[in-house]
């Protein structure tokens, strides 16, 4: 896996301070993606334990609340395969800090009827996430006045709560 970027300070990408990760590799390929280089699974730098060091270390300070993972599309298959070290390492690390993942795949009818039936890899991933933003952008419901999201059908979600009650929770922000 490739990453494109690695933000140590971030304000826009969930809630509080926040450490972001841009992975590389996207096949949605969204009208006015604002991230659109990100798309090539080559694109930027090898994703390794010297990449997942350097997150944790940013994430070693009291006022970062948690990760953000975004991209490109981090739950391509094997950007999944990648993450899963890292999501690892900042639960065992830090487990009172979220981690929050951007994704244009639907959570219900993508990740959990699909992904998660059929790739264990999304079976071990899912449960590190604690809010997942899912739905592609969609530029002509793009709106600048909501939070944490480019357009109005994406949704913010309560992964613990959507897992234990077996259907979308939302988070209203």
């Amino acid at each position: 896996m490739n990453y494109a970027d690695i933000k140590k300070v971030d304000i826009a990408n969930g809630t509080g301070v926040r450490v972001s990760v841009f992975v590389s590799g996207c096949t949605h390929h969204c009208k006015g993606c604002f991230n659109s280089e990100a798309w090539d699974f080559n694109y930027g730098k090898e994703f390794n334990n010297d990449s997942i060091n350097t997150i944790i270390e940013y994430l070693n300070n009291p006022c970062i609340a948690g990760l953000s993972i975004l991209g490109g599309e981090p739950l391509e298959r094997s950007n999944q395969q990648g993450l899963l070290p890292l999501v690892k390492k900042v639960k065992e690390k830090y487990p009172d800090k979220n981690i929050w993942c951007y994704t244009g795949f639907l959570f219900d009818k993508d990740v959990m009827d699909n992904m998660y039936k059929n790739w264990e890899e999304t079976k071990e991933l899912i449960p590190y996430i604690d809010v997942i933003v899912d739905g592609k952008f969609e530029e002509d419901k793009k709106n600048l006045k909501i939070k944490f999201r480019g357009s109005t059908n994406q949704r913010i979600i309560d992964v613990k709560k959507s897992l234990k009650e077996k259907c979308v929770v939302e988070i209203d922000i």
